[in-house]
């Protein structure tokens, strides 16, 4: 029996009744930065190189109540953007959050991911935050997806990991079987569950995680009863999420955030366990730092529908005629210290700052013929995602 219509129709409930997430409306831009909703920056980070065009088709699949649409419309002026979303409630939201920004016009629909097929031609980026783990049958979703997406088109996506929320599962099985037959009344989960936390004892696991990790958030009924009483959730593990990605048959561009999967970060004090793991794949490795470290609460990453064309700036005399632009992710430059794209206050050296100041209409070779710097230091800056970069053939 295929309970894909119920379980749809109750996500839907939900978020009609608790639109998500519950940003406050705003007369002005987005604040902060999102370097992932940028597509310069984020086919960058996938390629190692500025995109051939800008004027791109942008759809965000399951887009709530329009937050990430509101960046992706400020961060991409020359993109059109398509928004769906199952939740008519959570749609009016966020029509009106874009409107009162002044973002420009966007196409809303009130569409469900699996039909993505009714929209019109293909998208060069695709976002899909959140919103795969709280379908049914995700494999079917994200091959509705990949069937969208452009050949050299980018795939933005976020789901859920099972070793981080496990107090999460625990919590959300608890007020399951309180509720009882009023399961699915929403406003009475958000009640239970409140009641629980303000009467556990205090050192009690559930309580500290959540007064650790989500307390402030969770001061929302919204965020509460997204985190608590969803009636559809499917958490990974690398195993589990990378059948997800076999099945879409697209591309992995790897993680947006490198550097939580580095080994080093665990065991750099025991060099005899990473010459050990350097026999281990991409995938067990991954695997093996999940285990070590089981804070990690979701994945976001980055897919790909071939033929994605990708430069390693390996070749010195490619990276010498390449044309260096600022990343718009820089905040607080002009200066030697400046916010990078994750919002990490970075130092810059004396030669850095001299060639950041000489990027946007020179080559690496003219800029560095003035200062004191040599190519690993400019991969160094690129692998920071400060700069993108144009190589010659497309100047």
């Amino acid at each position: 029996m295929d309970t894909t219509p119920d379980i749809s129709a109750a996500v839907r409930r939900l978020y009609d009744t608790f639109p998500f997430p519950p940003d406050p409306l705003s007369d002005e831009p987005p604040p902060g930065y999102n370097w992932r909703w940028s597509w310069p920056d984020a086919y960058n980070f996938c390629t190692g190189q500025k995109p051939p065009k800008l004027d791109i088709r942008i759809l965000d699949a399951g887009c709530g109540t329009g937050s990430s649409t509101d960046y992706l419309i400020h961060l991409n002026p020359e993109a059109s953007v398509t928004a769906i979303d199952l939740s008519s409630g959570a749609l009016k939201v966020a029509q009106e959050r874009c409107r009162r920004s002044g973002a420009r016009e966007a196409d809303f629909r009130h569409l469900s991911i699996y039909d993505a097929a009714e929209l019109e031609g293909e998208f060069d980026l695709i976002n899909c935050v959140g919103v795969l783990h709280h379908l049914p049958d995700p494999i079917r979703g994200i091959q509705a997806l990949a069937a969208k997406l452009a050949e050299g088109g980018l795939m933005h996506i976020f789901v859920y990991a099972e070793l981080g929320r496990w107090e999460i599962q625990l919590m959300q099985r608890a007020i399951g079987l309180l509720q009882g037959s009023q399961k699915g009344d929403y406003a009475d989960g958000v009640k239970v569950g409140r009641q629980i936390f303000a009467s556990l004892p205090e050192n009690n696991r559930l309580v500290k995680y959540e007064k650790q990790r989500w307390a402030g958030e969770n001061q929302r009924d919204e965020c509460f009863a997204d985190m608590y009483v969803h009636p559809q959730e499917i958490d990974y593990n690398i195993e589990t999420l990378f059948e997800l990605i076999d099945a879409s048959g697209l591309e992995f561009l790897g993680f947006s955030n490198p550097g939580y999967w580095q080994l080093e970060r665990l065991l750099g004090k025991a060099p005899e366990l990473i010459e050990r793991a350097q026999g281990l794949t991409e995938r067990e490795l991954y695997r093996l730092i999940e285990l070590l470290d089981t804070e990690i609460t979701h994945y976001e990453f980055f897919l790909g529908k071939k033929p994605v064309n990708k430069i390693d700036w390996s070749d010195d005399k490619a990276l010498l005629a390449a044309i260096p632009e600022l990343s718009v992710c820089i905040h607080g430059w002009p200066s030697q210290q400046v916010f990078d794209c994750n919002y990490q206050l970075m130092d810059l050296s004396s030669a850095e700052f001299e060639f950041l100041q000489g990027c946007n209409t020179r080559t690496v070779g003219e800029i560095l013929a003035d200062v004191d710097m040599g190519l690993d230091e400019v991969r160094s800056i690129l692998s920071k995602q400060l700069i993108l970069l144009t190589p010659c053939d497309r100047i």
